[in-house]
């Protein structure tokens, strides 16, 4: 009857369902010599526990004071996402400033074609103007030999008729 009842105790001890009442006896049953061939796999484990118990650490422990350190690390991930978020806005900024840059060139380019089409015209225009004002200056020549003709032929007519 007693041997069935340590193996029930063994078996709430593996499952950790035992009280400390039912350890001590487990304890005491195991760290006899009268052990069930069976169970003598336990006896070793037991033993060990009672020796353990007994046992003292008797050095003393220096310990070090605590260092913040996580404290260090929240800080660095926060200052490691506003550094992440300015570079992002700096290169937002830089890009649009790049499209801007390249968006004047381009309107530049097409005024500097615009204006230099007017310069050809206009140089077409003052050849053209240059030829009329030829032309006009070889009229105004010749009106003023038309009025040199006409000035004689009436001089000749007046001393003709009188």
């Amino acid at each position: 009857m007693e041997l069935a009842n340590i193996e029930n105790l063994v078996e709430k001890y593996l499952n950790a369902e035992t009280t400390l009442q039912e350890e001590q006896l487990l304890q005491n049953y195991f760290c006899s010599d009268n052990v069930a061939p069976h169970l003598e796999e336990y006896r070793l484990m037991f033993s060990y526990f009672k020796q353990s118990k007994d046992e003292t650490f008797t050095k003393t422990i220096q310990l070090k004071p605590e260092i913040k350190r996580k404290k260090n690390w929240k800080w660095l991930s926060v200052a490691a996402s506003v550094v992440l978020l300015f570079s992002t806005y700096i290169g937002i900024l830089e890009y649009e400033k790049h499209l801007r840059e390249e968006q004047l060139a381009e309107q530049f380019a097409q005024v500097k074609k615009a204006l230099q089409m007017v310069s050809v015209n206009l140089n077409k225009g003052n050849e053209a103007i240059y030829a009329v004002s030829n032309n006009i200056n070889k009229g105004k020549d010749a009106i003023g030999q038309l009025n040199t003709y006409e000035e004689t032929v009436n001089k000749a007519l007046k001393t003709v008729n009188y």
